[in-house]
């Protein structure tokens, strides 16, 4: 040994550190480096100086894309695209066929017409209405008559000079204060008091396109160029906001007429001016200032007095049908509903006898030995045996139901089953108005009800909620309460489900006799509580940046316990203390119920 270090000639750092590694690579100072890379998927990198906007990249990366992106990942977390990159980081486009690419795009594009009435028309209040079917949303103005086909024509030629121009969407971080007061300059009151509510505090981002300024509650894309696929309709009462579903981005599906629908949108347009609620402000006002039991009690009674006008058109119906068929996507409350349908129908002196389409879903290694796997595919049924059995039970015939049980994935014997003279079935089920499932003569004997979520209070004037995200939360909520799902199982799942309502449950709404939403003003105060714990859970990368778009969302309702939510309430199938759960209409034997899937 020699020398102060006690180290040997020749003997390597790792060695007197006590670590096994190979001999230190030549390090020697240089200058800071000023560029950063941005890494895509594909493990490519590009380089260039820092802050250059994130844009950049994204477009040398993908310099004549199919489909354009509209924001990108970094490093797990959503950015816009005029995001400066001052790091080097993982980037991954988000294109307009992802499921945030096309709300940024649809958010962007709201903006977009907001500006054009605003530099045109300055006095007309422009409200966001409503989603339509066939891709757009539903507008309508206020403080002046509606727009004439030849404004319309107007505004739409103005939107369609900003794109050409690629005018820019100017991100500006400001003083809460100062956001407020900018914002009621615009007449966007409600809005900037609901900054206040949602605890935002410190900077908001305010967007101003031309002379027009607004918060649209997320992600904007950096400039008009990139809002090339819209046009504007008229519309009774009102117009839409034609743009492309993100299955095909590039196009505008052709127009249907929605008119049943928009009767379910008007209708609850009404309850709301009913309520005095018009918003997410007006709905925490009524629970800063007590109104919440008033608001909850009125909601519920509207919800009784709809469900008790379809019984009453059931009983009247001309030809006396025998068959009423519930259908409607996940989480719509389609067991609650078809339950108190049945007491009203005891009321008028029927007699129902409800079914659940549940329990004719194949046995689960049936299913893999056909190479399924999805409850929400129409072949999971076995329709043929649905098909015979309802045919037997309209004749009068006694039948032996099946019971499908979810634990084990097998299907046993259920309870026999006659139907009296004078019965009505009541089947419920993902799959009521798919016409594969009824030969013509029973369905000539059916009643089709289409039961969901319909309308969702929206954050203001300008700001769409998504009434999926509405049905996702409660069943966040209720998978977490009665299921033993984590919101992170919930949320991987969820892309299954809305694939399978896509094609086996939304294109035959329009086949319904009647509608029912089952939407409650109330129930995001109600919900907020009890979903941020389990969102807040959620790890996968990303889940989590679906998990955190719900709770941007949430921060704008305040939260509201709601003990005084009847038993009866649809809302209780999601949150518990409900009554109808085990509830079977006496005094007839009966199938088992469960709670949908």
């Amino acid at each position: 040994m020699s020398g102060r270090s006690g180290r040997a000639p020749g003997r390597e750092r790792g060695e007197v550190l006590g670590l096994q590694s190979p001999p230190m690579a030549q390090v020697k100072p240089c200058k800071r480096r000023e560029t950063v890379q941005a890494v895509f998927p594909d493990d490519r990198a590009f380089e260039g100086p820092a802050g250059t906007p994130l844009a950049d990249f994204v477009l040398a990366a993908y310099p004549e894309p199919q489909v354009p992106a509209v924001a990108a990942i970094v490093d797990g977390g959503l950015r816009e695209l005029s995001f400066p990159l001052r790091e080097d980081a993982e980037v991954r486009p988000v294109f307009l066929t992802d499921s945030e690419g096309i709300r940024i795009y649809t958010r962007s594009l709201s903006f977009l017409l907001a500006a054009a009435v605003h530099a045109l028309f300055p006095e007309a209040r422009l409200i966001i209405d409503h989603s339509v079917p066939f891709g757009g949303y539903y507008c309508r103005v206020v403080r002046r008559p509606l727009f004439t086909v030849d404004e319309l024509a107007r505004i739409e030629a103005h939107m369609r000079e900003l794109v050409r121009m690629d005018a820019p969407i100017v991100r500006e971080e400001v003083p809460l204060a100062e956001a407020q007061a900018r914002l009621r300059a615009q007449g966007l009151t409600n809005k900037a008091e609901l900054l206040m509510q949602g605890g935002i505090g410190g900077m908001v981002p305010l967007y101003r396109l031309g002379q027009f300024e607004d918060y649209l509650f997320g992600p904007m894309v950096p400039s008009a160029g990139f809002l090339r696929w819209f046009a504007l309709a008229p519309y009774p009462r009102g117009f839409i906001l034609r743009f492309p579903r993100r299955e095909r981005p590039t196009e505008l599906a052709p127009a249907e007429d929605y008119s049943a629908l928009l009767q379910v949108f008007e209708e609850y347009g009404h309850w709301l001016d009913l309520l005095g609620v018009y918003d997410a402000y007006t709905v925490n006002e009524a629970v800063r200032t007590g109104r919440m039991t008033e608001l909850i009690l009125v909601s519920e009674a509207l919800h009784n007095q709809r469900i008790a006008r379809i019984a009453e058109m059931i009983a009247a119906h001309p030809s006396s049908p025998r068959l009423i068929l519930i259908a409607g996507p996940s989480s719509s409350g389609k067991t609650t509903f078809t339950k108190r349908l049945a007491i009203q129908l005891l009321s008028l002196g029927l007699r129902p006898y409800p079914v659940s389409m549940d329990d004719y879903f194949l046995p689960r290694d049936e299913m893999a030995r056909r190479g399924l796997t999805d409850f929400d595919d129409i072949s999971a049924v076995e329709v043929p045996l649905f098909q015979r059995q309802m045919e037997e039970l309209l004749v009068g015939k006694a039948v032996r139901l099946p019971r499908f049980d979810f634990a084990t994935g097998h299907r046993e014997e259920g309870s026999e089953l006659k139907l009296k003279k004078d019965g009505i079935l009541l089947v419920e089920g993902l799959h009521c108005l798919n016409p594969q499932l009824l030969p013509l003569g029973v369905e000539e004997q059916s009643f089709r009800i289409y039961a969901s979520a319909l309308t969702q209070l929206n954050l203001d004037d300008h700001v769409r909620m998504s009434t999926t995200d509405t049905r996702l939360l409660r069943r966040v909520v209720r998978d977490a309460a009665y299921r033993g799902y984590t919101a992170e199982d919930t949320l991987r799942m969820w892309d299954n489900v809305r694939r399978g309502e896509k094609r086996f449950v939304f294109p035959h709404q329009g086949r319904a006799d009647v509608m029912f939403n089952s939407a409650l003003v109330y129930e995001w105060n109600v919900l907020r509580s009890r979903a941020e714990p389990l969102l807040l859970q959620v790890r996968h990368p990303r889940l989590r940046l679906r998990a955190e778009r719900l709770l941007d969302e949430l921060r704008w309702f305040v939260p509201y316990p709601g003990e005084e939510i009847p038993a009866t309430s649809i809302l209780r199938e999601f949150i518990g203390g409900g009554i109808l759960a085990a509830y079977y209409p006496s005094p007839f034997e009966r199938a088992t119920w469960r709670r949908e899937t």
